[in-house]
C-alpha cells in the first residue's frame, strides 16, 4: 500500500518540534531534577515539558487524532491517524550535556509511519521526511551513503547493554564482519546521520514504537532502507529489533548475519 502525506501534516509538524524546542533549550545544562522510570531511564522536567507543548497544540488543532508520547501515554483519536512523540529521545545524553539527543515526531497512517520528523534543538538541525517528499536537513536535500558492503560498512548503536545475551550475539557477528570501529552512543541522532550520509549502519533492539517511528521515513526518504531484523518493514506492532542502512543491499546482508545464529 502506497501511502502520500498533506504538506499542511508537515507543517505541523515542525510547529510540534519548534515547540518543543523551545521547552528544551532553556533546561539545556541547566540544574534541574532527574527521576528514573520503573525500567530505570531517566525523565526531566525537559522530557515532560517539551511532550506538554506539543499535545496542546495537537489537542486544538487536531483533535480527532490519536497521540502516543512516551511521557503521557496514549490518548485515542477517531481520525485512523496517530502522532508519535518522543519529546527527548536520548534523556541520558540531554542529563551529560552532550548535544546528541533529539526530539522525534511521526505520523502514522494505520500502523505504519508516513512522516518523521528528528530535530536536535541545540544544534538546530533538523531532519523531516514524509511519504512522498525526500529527506530535507534544515530545508535541503540529504541521501545516505550507498555502495558499501558490510566489511567497509561504519557501524553504530546507542549501547551494548541494551542487547538480551541471544541479540547481542547477532550484533556482534555484525561488528566482527565489519572492519570500522563501532560508534557508541547517539540514539535517533545516529539515524539522521545515516541519512545525512555519515554512517552506514544502525542495529538495535529494545526500542518502542515512539523511539523508531519518526526514523523509517527519515531513513527511507534519504535512499536508506529500515527494518527488523527479519528485513520486515516497521510497524506499531514490531518488537524493536531494527536496522537502519544506507541501501538495501546492506540491510540484507546485516539481516542474513544476524539470522545465521
Amino acid at each position: 500500500m502506497s501511502f502520500s502525506t498533506n504538506p499542511a501534516d508537515l507543517l505541523l509538524a515542525h510547529r510540534l518540534a519548534d515547540a518543543a524546542g523551545d521547552a528544551i533549550r532553556p533546561l539545556f545544562r541547566a540544574r534541574f531534577a532527574v527521576e528514573h522510570k520503573v525500567d530505570a531511564s531517566p525523565v526531566t522536567e525537559a522530557d515532560r515539558a517539551a511532550e506538554a507543548a506539543m499535545r496542546a497544540i495537537l489537542d486544538a488543532e487536531r483533535p480527532d487524532d490519536g497521540v502516543i508520547g512516551e511521557e503521557y501515554g496514549e490518548k485515542p483519536g477517531r481520525s485512523g491517524r496517530r502522532w508519535v512523540l518522543d519529546p527527548i529521545d536520548g534523556t541520558q545524553s540531554f542529563v551529560a550535556g552532550r548535544p546528541i539527543f533529539g526530539t522525534l515526531i511521526a505520523l502514522l497512517e494505520g500502523d505504519r509511519p508516513v512522516l518523521g520528523v528528528v530535530d536536535q534543538p541545540i544544534a538546530r538541525e533538523r531532519w523531516s521526511a514524509a511519504a512522498g517528499r525526500p529527506t530535507e536537513l534544515n530545508g535541503a536535500g540529504v541521501a545516505a551513503r550507498t555502495g558499501r558492503g558490510l566489511t567497509q560498512a561504519l557501524l553504530a548503536s546507542t549501547s551494548p547493554r541494551f542487547f538480551g545475551a541471544a541479540d547481542l550475539k547477532g550484533f556482534a557477528r555484525i561488528e566482527r564482519a565489519s572492519r570500522q570501529a563501532t560508534v557508541f552512543g547517539g540514539d535517533c541522532y545516529n539515524y539522521a546521520l545515516l541519512a545525512s550520509g555519515h554512517l552506514d549502519l544502525v542495529v538495535e533492539a529494545g526500542l518502542k514504537l515512539h523511539d523508531f517511528a519518526a526514523l523509517v521515513p527519515v531513513v527511507e526518504g534519504a535512499g536508506g532502507a529500515m527494518a527488523d531484523w527479519n528485513g520486515r518493514p516497521l510497524h506499531a506492532g514490531s518488537d524493536g529489533r531494527v536496522i537502519a542502512a544506507g541501501s538495501r543491499a546492506l540491510l540484507d546482508e546485516a539481516v542474513a548475519l544476524l539470522r545465521s545464529g
